[in-house]
């Protein structure tokens, strides 16, 4: 049965990104829990995720704990539109990893960043091992995932603009999986989906077009409450 929450946050998403250019999903997970790894270039990964990824996996998004749950306010926001769960980054992190082991075993799907910071232009940078020292303590799958197009939507230290959003879920990786193999798929999955596309331009006019229409209000209602998040 898929939570209500899970069930809303994907709509939620997924309405958002068709209106600032649309959101493409290929391939699937895997029944059962897993640690879903992926590239971190912009703010808006979390909202493609959320929109991309099956609601019957209940995605869980690891967050910096020093950013994301500084405040209590910042906090709430963080679990309740993104399914958030902090994630130290000096010192315990891993602990705070393992902690969701029990959740994976569940069935839930732990989504995490393994460059542990937006990478920018920059390309994929280098993973830490965290992630798959979780998969392999709650013996699940690491799931690749290449995101593009967010980069453009929501640059780092950047405004808001219209792009269409790639999203490529790729086959489970071989146990065990060095940081550098992960990071090669993921890589790979990211290079396939960023080439440029005619729909590119289409997705543009249409996100222009609905920006100047009567859903300009909601859509920056809507992204009021993602901004909150970055």
């Amino acid at each position: 049965m898929r939570p209500p929450s899970a069930v809303l946050r994907r709509a939620l998403w997924s309405f958002a990104l068709t209106l600032t250019g649309g959101v493409e999903r290929r391939g699937r997970l895997p029944r059962g829990g897993c640690v879903v790894v992926a590239n971190h270039s912009s703010h808006a990964d979390t909202a493609a995720l959320l929109a991309a990824l099956d609601s019957r996996h209940t995605p869980a998004i690891g967050a910096a704990a020093d950013y994301w749950f500084a405040s209590p306010w910042r906090s709430r926001i963080c679990r309740r539109l993104a399914a958030g769960f902090p994630v130290r980054r000096t010192g315990g992190g891993l602990d705070d990893l393992l902690a969701m082991a029990e959740e994976l075993r569940a069935g839930r799907a732990v989504v995490l960043f393994p460059e542990g910071t937006r990478g920018g232009d920059e390309g994929v940078g280098s993973f830490h091992r965290g992630a798959l020292v979780l998969a392999e303590r709650a013996q699940v799958p690491v799931v690749p995932v290449g995101i593009a197009g967010t980069g453009r939507l929501l640059p780092k230290h950047g405004r808001l603009h219209s792009s269409l959003v790639r999203v490529s879920i790729g086959a489970p990786l071989p146990s065990p999986t060095s940081p550098e193999e992960a990071r090669a798929a993921v890589a790979a999955l990211h290079a396939h989906l960023d080439a440029p596309s005619p729909r590119d331009a289409v997705a543009r006019r249409r996100a222009a077009a609905v920006l100047t229409s009567r859903w300009g209000l909601p859509l920056a209602c809507v992204w009021a409450f993602a901004k909150t998040l970055s």
